[in-house]
């Protein structure tokens, strides 16, 4: 059974994809800051039949993202997918924003989608396949002065997917975002949308993979 770890599952498209996946025949890991909603999200999913376990992560340190994925990676032989949708999501213009926080947002932000990829990397190097999947925002395109930090955080991680693309698809490991333009909620139609962007991407062919779409832009 092939493995999708999510790293900051949430209840709204972290959630929604997770579940995706998991119709299609992956065993889920949900891993969050909380491990109470982490474990929450996949005891829904296991009360739909689906095989899910929650774990406990700090997004915002690289020892914990890359402990993580050798644990599971130690459990369950690989990490087939990669679904990073960790987020710090602050209301704060430049004047307002200390600077300790401006960088513990960049490091939830961008930093742990860049160690998660580290970790993920040799193994499905090794296997020439695998799949990692960063969660854009339309800050990327659009970038707020009153929500800078994750401005600046989702325009890390589409600029992250488009700098690896090319080079890890030469590995066989294709990666990809999602740049999702509008307000997600939990159980929505649109995290179910965003979900379905999701699965598009990582079942294309090779020879047809794209690094990005975009939702509701």
């Amino acid at each position: 059974m092939k493995t999708f770890l999510s790293i900051g599952a949430g209840p709204g498209m972290g959630f929604a994809t997770a579940e995706r996946f998991a119709r299609e025949g992956f065993q889920v890991v949900l891993a969050a800051r909380r491990l109470p909603r982490a474990q929450e999200l996949a005891d829904r999913l296991m009360s739909k039949g689906y095989k899910a376990e929650a774990r406990k992560v700090d997004a915002s340190d690289a020892k914990s993202v890359a402990e993580l994925v050798a644990e599971v990676e130690t459990q369950h032989g690989s990490v087939d997918v990669l679904h990073y949708n960790a987020a710090s999501l602050r209301k704060a213009t430049l004047a307002e924003q200390p600077r300790d926080s401006f960088n513990f947002d960049l490091a939830v932000n961008i930093g742990g989608a860049l160690a998660a990829a580290q970790a993920v990397a040799p193994k499905m190097e090794a296997q020439r396949s695998g799949t990692i999947l960063l969660t854009g925002g339309g800050f990327a395109l659009a970038p707020s002065p009153d929500f800078l930090s994750i401005s600046i955080g989702k325009a890390g991680i589409r600029a992250l997917a488009h700098g690896l693309f090319e080079q890890f698809r030469a590995k066989g490991i294709h990666v990809a975002t999602v740049t999702v333009c509008t307000l997600v909620a939990p159980e929505s139609k649109e995290a179910s949308a965003v979900a379905d962007q999701f699965w598009h991407l990582h079942s294309q062919p090779k020879d047809s993979w794209t690094v990005e779409a975009n939702y509701g832009l």
